[in-house]
């Protein structure tokens, strides 16, 4: 990484504090050394999501319990997730030691080492293809080959869709996405392969077999008068929310594994590189857990989608922070970054610069900490399931107060660097940034509302919560 890349990341002059320390070439903010700085912003859902009312969704993930002192149980392990965790850090030295410099296939081997340390024993130990929330019931069996192709069809048109979006807008015509195709060209014909025999075992033993897929199907096959476009309305926001992310966030992962396959450690010599390295991998574990969420949506596991967001206010508002959107809300409205940050701050100052450095990277270390507890339900925009482990049980939104509180620290706005309005603006911007996520975290809770074991979960926050004095 050249010493310009590494400035930049040090300085912290990306607009949200998640860069990809690669993609210098999507935006081009004012570097204080006078140059370009990457921006790329990925954010996170909140602890769980919007849960479908209706009965297809099966039944509520936890039961919740009669004590309030104590939050529902979580949808995910501690152990299992740190494990998952645990298998991605060894698979990322792994193919660094393996030099494996065809990057799609070493993160598809990263991804797939997180996959089977939380599928199986997830499957194994905690039988989560038994719970309710699954919609499945093994005692009882009903197959039916008509709705197992009707499915088969229903998926077949799901990727057709995605197909035709990817051709229809120009963001997707450049070179930038050509790993996400190359994934594509390798999964597709294992995906469609074993879709056959996967829908088969499942629509047996589903306790209510006529779900997206059925309806998508029944759409393709003109039958409309058969079609729940409620259903099918839940089924397409879910397949655009995998249609946008996993393309977005599976490029991010092989341009970051390509940097961390060929970093060269010898450079980090003190903690201003300290730091540069542990900002870099952070993000890097980060997309790395959250396209394993967005490929792997099973329901035999547990990782189905339930419920998409089904509201525009929730849907502009987590869309406005990644690209190719950032880039033009960014640089026009939200530029509460440019020209200043901690680095340049503080560079005088070594023994505070080493402790406001190591608090932004336990900020983001904290919002990981986030991403890691969701195993492999992480998923912006959708419930897979209600997660009170991890930092969840201290609040609602770790990782956006985290973030939050990381950006204000990294962009230190508050500080007058050439006059006081221009402090001012820079605090104004910033705020308004906060507020977008104040909208994500507001419409997330008001759907979650209507399931008990969220309502009890928020209960418990309200009175053992860290914020439990706001009366958040």
């Amino acid at each position: 990484m050249s010493q310009h890349l590494t400035l930049c990341v040090v300085n912290s002059i990306e607009n949200s504090g998640e860069a990809n320390p690669i993609a210098v070439s999507r935006c081009d903010p004012v570097c204080p050394i006078g140059e370009s700085c990457p921006t790329w912003p990925r954010m996170k859902p909140a602890a769980a999501h919007k849960k479908k009312p209706s009965s297809a969704a099966g039944t509520a993930s936890v039961t919740p319990s009669s004590a309030s002192n104590v939050p529902p149980a979580s949808a995910t392990n501690t152990w299992i997730v740190l494990a998952g965790f645990a298998a991605l850090v060894v698979s990322l030295w792994f193919v660094r030691w393996m030099k494996i410099q065809n990057t799609v296939n070493a993160a598809m081997i990263c991804m797939g080492a997180v996959a089977l340390a939380n599928f199986l024993p997830d499957l194994l130990l905690l039988k989560v293809h038994r719970r309710a929330s699954t919609g499945i019931d093994w005692n009882n069996r009903s197959p039916s080959w008509n709705r197992v192709f009707t499915k088969f069809l229903g998926l077949l048109a799901s990727l057709s869709a995605g197909a035709a979006l990817y051709g229809l807008f120009p963001e997707y015509h450049g070179e930038f996405y050509n790993p996400f195709w190359e994934l594509m060209r390798k999964i597709l014909p294992w995906w469609i392969g074993l879709a056959i025999p996967y829908f088969y075992l499942v629509d047996s033993h589903q306790a209510e077999p006529e779900d997206g897929y059925y309806h998508a199907g029944l759409l393709a096959k003109f039958q409309f008068r058969k079609v729940d476009f409620k259903v099918l309305r839940q089924h397409a926001l879910g397949w655009l929310v995998k249609i946008f992310f996993m393309a977005l966030m599976f490029t991010y992962l092989v341009t970051d594994l390509r940097g961390f396959i060929n970093y060269d450690f010898s450079t980090v010599k003190n903690f201003r590189t300290f730091f540069e390295f542990s900002y870099f991998y952070i993000f890097l574990a980060d997309v790395a857990l959250g396209c394993v969420g967005y490929l792997l949506s099973l329901r035999i596991c547990d990782t189905h989608l339930r419920w998409a967001e089904p509201t525009a206010a929730g849907w502009l508002a987590a869309l406005a922070c990644y690209q190719p959107f950032w880039s033009l809300l960014g640089r026009l409205y939200f530029d509460y970054s440019s020209n200043f940050a901690w680095g340049p701050w503080l560079q005088n100052h070594p023994t505070i610069y080493c402790v406001w450095g190591a608090a932004i990277i336990l900020l983001y270390g904290i919002y990981l900490w986030a991403t890691i507890v969701f195993g492999c339900r992480f998923s912006n925009l959708t419930h897979r399931g209600i997660i009170t482990n991890g930092p969840y049980r201290w609040t609602k939104h770790p990782a956006y107060i985290a973030k939050n509180l990381a950006y204000w620290m990294t962009f230190v706005p508050f500080i007058v660097s050439s006059s006081v309005a221009d402090s001012i603006r820079r605090t104004v911007l910033l705020l308004l940034v906060n507020w977008i996520y104040w909208v994500r975290a507001r419409t997330e809770e008001a759907h979650l509302s209507q399931d008990p074991a969220y309502v009890e979960y928020q209960d418990y926050i309200r009175r053992h919560g860290i914020f439990r004095w706001m009366g958040r």
